[in-house]
């Protein structure tokens, strides 16, 4: 029992060393978090509390900013585009990615092609591609409106024109993060196990009934993920509305990180613009929360 008890004593030695051990490989990462997500939240938040104008506090408002929120007309604009942007982008982006993942996931001729050309979208920068897309979308002589004339169309007024601005921002956008719903997709398509296929095959299941009951239900965790990723990323969008259309014509497509950062650098009232990153951070966790409960759902029903 005595010899029990001395071979357990250096085995708990070894735990707590590697428990220590553990603690101090994560401080990195703690000092990481606190530095560069909690002091700036934090920090924010006690900006928004303030009259805070010009790099400078002036006085003490106390909730004053975020009753703003509430009767800004152009932040209601803004966020109103967002939710339209976000909407009918991430939507197409899902679709148009997961449509493309089942296509190239057959033994069709130059697929390993195909894929790569897939995600070169991914590799461009966003500012980089909302200057190329004026000159691509350039009403008098761009390639968009070449083309259309040549089939017998006229000109589509793409920047110029408050509805087909925010339809070129949107294109933009889904010509860019498609690939990378395609992507993931893609690789969770691949992971599916084949026997269940096989098994419907033998029972003369057709290829819809295959989609319906196999490939849908098994894909439904990893697509509300990326439905996820692509809600948090569009309700940011910032790069390519800035840099194609600088939220013109007018505000057609000002969106609403394009309208906080016009408050802080423009107006330069930081404490409301700090406000409004608080308003949007309410809603994208509100999402976040939501999706997150319906993931944890489909995987305990799996």
């Amino acid at each position: 029992m005595n010899e029990a008890l001395s071979q357990s004593i250096p085995s708990r030695q070894i735990h707590k060393q590697i428990k220590l051990d553990n603690r101090l490989f994560i401080i990195p990462a703690v000092i990481w978090v606190l530095a560069f997500s909690i002091f700036p939240l934090l920090y924010a938040l006690y900006t928004s509390l303030f009259s805070f104008r010009f790099g400078r506090i002036n006085e003490f408002v106390g909730l004053y900013n975020f009753v703003r929120l509430f009767n800004d007309a152009n932040l209601h604009s803004g966020l109103r585009i967002t939710l339209v942007f976000v909407i009918v982008s991430v939507s197409v982006q899902m679709v148009l990615g997961f449509g493309l993942a089942l296509l190239l996931n057959r033994d069709i001729l130059g697929r390993s092609l195909l894929r790569t050309i897939m995600i070169l979208p991914l590799f461009a920068t966003p500012v980089a591609i909302g200057y190329l897309s004026i000159t691509i979308f350039y009403e008098q002589n761009g390639p968009v409106n070449t083309i259309i004339r040549s089939l017998g169309g006229s000109g589509i007024p793409w920047l110029s024109n408050p509805f087909w601005a925010l339809v070129t921002v949107i294109l933009v956008d889904i010509w860019q993060w498609t690939p990378f719903v395609f992507l993931v997709s893609l690789a969770a398509l691949q992971a599916l196990p084949d026997d269940l296929y096989e098994a419907a095959k033998v029972d003369g299941a057709s290829g819809w009934s295959m989609f319906r009951y196999i490939t849908l239900p098994l894909m439904t965790p990893i697509l509300t993920l990326i439905l996820l990723l692509r809600l948090v990323e569009s309700f940011k969008v910032f790069d390519i509305p800035t840099s194609l259309t600088l939220g013109g014509p007018g505000r057609a497509t000002e969106v609403y990180s394009l309208f906080t950062y016009r408050t802080a650098m423009r107006f330069f009232d930081h404490g409301y613009a700090a406000a409004q990153g608080f308003l949007l951070l309410i809603i994208v966790s509100f999402i976040i929360v939501t999706l997150y409960r319906r993931i944890i759902t489909n995987y305990e029903t799996e």
